[in-house]
């Protein structure tokens, strides 16, 4: 029994001192790398040290796609009213000489274009007979064609095909006579001179000179045969010779209304606010 006991002590203490060295030799082992890191020397700074720039956000960025449009579209925007508010030469009046800009004779590249201008491609040739095909709907003239949508349709493509026929005679009558086809703006001063002016280059146009003034004739000739041509499609009965008198006498207050317009335009157009287009206005 003793002998057992003693055998039991010998493994306890055997035991024991196996567990006293493993666990000196797993401290060793925690304790080394630590000291041995700790000894090693510091990592070196960097003596000029630099800062990192922030990142440059798409506001800041130099020539930004967002502020370029936005710009732009700012430009654009006000050509636009600049343009629409220029009804002088855009909407309303067509083609004419500037107060101080010199009457030179034209050339036929020329004419044609102011025959387009003044006709076809201009919004002022369409707002004028929209204008003319109102007076005519509130008139009730002619008689046969309905007071509504329809009449007023009706009345507005007559007034344009009276216009373009009437137009494209008097350019013909001017290219041939060699006159000119535009108002030109007085180069005088004062009220009751621009408008005996105006009322003047209704009835008188320059020559090939543009100095010397002649009759009319290719304006009002053209103005007969618009109304000529215009009992094709108007309602019948018609009578040719009574429609062409009556457009030439609508010409002659017509005309006289325009150019007093184109006359003193430069003047209602500052009042608006629009800038003159240039120093010869």
């Amino acid at each position: 029994m003793e002998k057992v006991l003693g055998t039991a002590r010998s493994r306890q203490g055997l035991i024991c001192r196996v567990a006293l060295v493993l666990g000196f030799l797993v401290g060793s082992a925690a304790v080394g790398p630590a000291q041995d890191a700790s000894q090693l020397p510091e990592a070196p700074q960097p003596t000029n040290p630099q800062t990192t720039p922030a990142p440059t956000t798409k506001k800041d960025a130099p020539g930004n796609p967002a502020e370029a449009a936005a710009e732009k579209t700012k430009d654009l925007t006000l050509e636009a009213l600049d343009w629409a508010r220029d009804w002088e030469s855009r909407w309303v009046t067509g083609v004419f000489i500037r107060k101080n800009e010199e009457r030179i004779p034209l050339t036929t590249e020329q004419r044609r274009e102011i025959y387009l201008k003044q006709t076809l491609t201009t919004p002022g040739a369409y707002m004028k007979r929209m204008l003319a095909a109102g007076f005519d709907q509130a008139r009730g003239v002619p008689y046969q064609w309905d007071d509504g949508w329809t009449g007023y349709t009706e009345r507005f493509a007559s007034r344009e095909g009276q216009f373009i026929a009437s137009n494209s005679l008097a350019a013909l009558g001017n290219a041939m006579l060699k006159y000119e086809p535009r108002y030109d703006r007085c180069r005088c001063r004062g009220f009751w001179p621009r408008t005996a002016h105006a009322i003047m280059r209704n009835f008188l146009t320059y020559n090939e000179s543009e100095v010397e003034l002649r009759p009319q004739w290719a304006l009002y000739a053209g103005a007969f045969g618009g109304g000529l041509i215009s009992t094709a499609w108007k309602p019948k009965p018609r009578n040719a010779f009574a429609e062409g008198s009556r457009a030439m006498a609508e010409q002659g207050g017509y005309g006289v209304g325009l150019n007093f317009f184109i006359e003193f335009a430069g003047e209602i157009n500052r009042k608006l606010g629009a800038k003159p287009p240039s120093a010869n206005h």
